[in-house]
């Protein structure tokens, strides 16, 4: 393809690839699968990485990828980002539509025309457009001056990189609410306590900790999203009112809350409220109140503003989400990934409409710094969690006879020690024999990477789960004809392949039987180093953490993570049974006088001849490493598109850096 035709495909990628976005973020209508989506993006990234001059900085692929940075600047608004005064209750609320008409002029009877918006409950931000294109995105700060977080807000995949105005204003600054929604807050807070990192207190304070990061790359790993609701400085557009404003910039491609409402008078804003009200606990994001404005732009002129805040708008607030009760029990709970987690059983109390028994703890360290003991009353609160939390003690209505919950010695669930590996807060039970998380201990144990056992889906594990045919990984090598017959639709000949897989299995090489163990921070690459430095595993069951460290690339983490593996008993048993069963793992011979030996390679960016896995194995099978990460004992780097930090550090070591053809000219040689 030449340079023209490749601009012309460009130009229509990026223009379907946006439209998309429009129809996703803005519209909620989809019209084409996430799968087709990522084709057309990836298509994108191709032509860009055979034309690097084509690209430019509205491209839906320059959303990541700058350098991190080592602090914020600071950027002032040129108008401020005034606060709003806030109201408790109805009589509040008629007490500013009565300011509102008194300072207007206006009958007592006169109905104002007001916007409501619910009040969302995440960081305020302002988002510079120039004659269409993103330039400058900043947080509110103290409403003169903000951190520029530009390259944060260009990861939100529902903020624009350009404005899909056909003649955008020269100048456009929109304000509008970063936050999380309630799925993905779940999703981020278990994914941090399984890593051993606290946990974020609410969907608000997850969403500003991603805004303000100073690595863009983490940012764009949370799936933030942004409603629109005000502007700033406009150049080059005038708006008539609030309702003109959130009526013409969802064409611009910029989002805005569906909820919102155009009513009339008082009555309106009282209906709109006690709407809010009861659809809060089912919306899909936080809320803590709705915002009622007065919508004609003209007479927002004539109300003006106070020292801190508009005269023309306000904030209704939700009465909290909190309760007091008293904590009867708290009791150690095993996760599917074995954290142990403290839960409090509460004396029943309706919290919002909901009645709440039980509440999360989080860990020791959070239970411990907040003082929570049995017999204690405590605030509740429904703060964006399946599971309420506990705010607070009320130390003084103390008897002296409450007792705190000290870390388990073992497991509730199988008896195995527990442990709590230093620098991490979360306490875990590593048994491979533990029924709380057998379950996700069987998947990964068969799954391709790891020992590869054919047609043992989840569906079956489930069944086999059910049945009381498996207690641990070892039992799946005891299973007979018989077994399998009693599974839902299971005829003889599914039932042999199953058996023969499982057979099949038992001569899996060493490093894989090593990863299938599912050793914390044992990946596929670490069980790789370890196969080859132990060459068996009761060599590797029997090595020290100093034996552990002299290995390249395993660090003190890593290896104590593998000798408590070893330390506990049950595991060792396991592994004992199993090769009493007839699993046998095969030592792989390093390729000697192969084309790579003795040379590093990295894999970076969006590789598009051949998977990571792929190369790894190429590298590999030519005597070669396959690193994660670049230093000067790297060799080469294989860049692919979207090649971010890696390849900058590269390029700084003086690291030799391929293409992909490259790399494949390389094995031909």
């Amino acid at each position: 393809m030449d340079k023209q035709a490749a601009e012309r495909r460009i130009q229509e990628l990026r223009t379907g690839i946006n439209h998309h976005n429009y129809l996703y973020y803005v519209e909620d209508r989809p019209e084409i699968t996430d799968a087709e989506y990522d084709l057309l993006l990836r298509e994108l990234q191709q032509m860009e990485t055979e034309f690097p001059e084509l690209i430019t900085a509205d491209s839906p692929t320059q959303r990541v990828g700058a350098r991190p940075l080592e602090k914020f600047s600071q950027v002032t608004h040129r108008i401020p980002m005034l606060s709003l005064e806030n109201a408790f209750n109805e009589e509040e609320m008629r007490d500013f539509d009565e300011r509102v008409k008194r300072f207007l002029g206006l009958a007592a009877g006169h109905e104002i025309e007001y916007v409501c918006e619910p009040k969302m409950d995440g960081l305020a931000v302002e988002i510079v457009y120039e004659n269409g294109e993103l330039t400058v995105g900043t947080t509110r700060g103290d409403g003169y001056v903000g951190e520029d977080v530009t390259q944060n807000l260009r990861t939100v995949k529902s903020i624009p990189l350009r404005l899909a105005a056909p003649k955008p204003p020269m100048l456009f600054e929109v304000r509008g609410e970063v936050y999380l929604g309630l799925s993905p807050f779940q999703k981020l807070n278990a994914e941090r306590e399984e890593a051993g990192d606290p946990p974020f207190a609410n969907p608000r304070n997850a969403a500003a900790g991603s805004l303000r990061q100073l690595d863009s790359r983490i940012t764009a790993r949370r799936p933030l999203s942004i409603f629109c609701y005000a502007a700033g400085a406009v150049e080059g557009h005038a708006f008539a009112s609030q309702s003109d404003l959130l009526a013409t910039i969802p064409r611009w491609g910029l989002p805005v809350n569906p909820l919102i409402r155009k009513v009339s008078g008082i009555g309106g804003v009282l209906d709109y409220y006690r709407e809010m009200t009861e659809k809060r606990e089912s919306l899909p994001y936080e809320i803590d109140g709705v915002v009622v404005k007065v919508d004609s732009f003209l007479l927002q002129r004539e109300l003006g503003e106070k020292s801190r805040s508009p005269r023309w708008a306000i904030a209704w607030k939700f009465p909290p989400r909190q309760a007091v009760t008293v904590v009867e029990d708290i009791v150690p709970q095993v996760g599917r990934t074995g954290v142990i987690t403290p839960v409090a059983h509460l004396r029943p109390v309706e919290v919002s409409g909901v009645m709440v028994s039980r509440a999360t703890l989080h860990n020791w360290e959070e239970m411990e710094k907040k003082d929570i003991r049995k017999g204690d009353t405590v605030v509740v609160e429904r703060a964006g969690d399946v599971i309420p939390a506990v705010v607070k003690v009320l130390a003084e209505k103390r008897q002296g006879d409450e007792k705190p919950l000290p870390i388990p010695e073992s497991c509730p669930e199988c008896g195995s020690e527990v442990v709590k590996i230093p620098g991490e807060v979360a306490v875990r039970c590593l048994g491979l024999s533990c029924p709380a998380q057998i379950r996700e201990t069987i998947i990964h144990f068969a799954s391709r990477h790891a020992m590869d056992i054919d047609g043992m889906g989840d569906k079956y594990i489930e069944q086999l789960l059910k049945l009381g045919l498996v207690k641990n990984v070892a039992d799946l090598y005891y299973l007979k004809k018989d077994d399998f017959m009693r599974f839902e639709r299971m005829g003889d000949k599914l039932a042999e392949n199953l058996l023969n897989a499982i057979a099949n299995s038992k001569e899996r090489e060493l490093s894989r039987f090593i990863f299938a163990l599912g050793i914390r921070h044992v990946g596929e690459h670490t069980a790789k180093l370890l196969a080859s430095a132990f060459g068996s595993m009761e060599n590797l069951e029997r090595t020290s953490v100093d034996e552990l460290l002299s290995i390249r690339e395993v660090g003190p983490q890593v290896a104590q993570s593998i000798r408590t593996f070893f330390h506990n008993r049950d595991n060792i048993q396991v592994i004992e049974r199993m090769f009493e069963a007839g699993v046998r793992p095969t030592v792989e011979e390093k390729k000697v006088g192969g084309r790579f030996t003795g040379k590093t390679f990295v894999f970076t960016g969006a590789l598009t001849r051949f998977t990571r896995d792929d190369a790894k194995r190429m590298v590999e099978n030519e005597g070669g490493h396959a690193a994660g990460s670049v230093s000067k004992k790297t060799d080469f780097v294989v860049a692919g598109a979207e090649a971010g930090s890696k390849l900058e550090k590269a390029r700084a070591l003086g690291v030799t850096v391929l293409t992909e053809d490259e790399f494949l000219a390389m094995l031909e040689e």
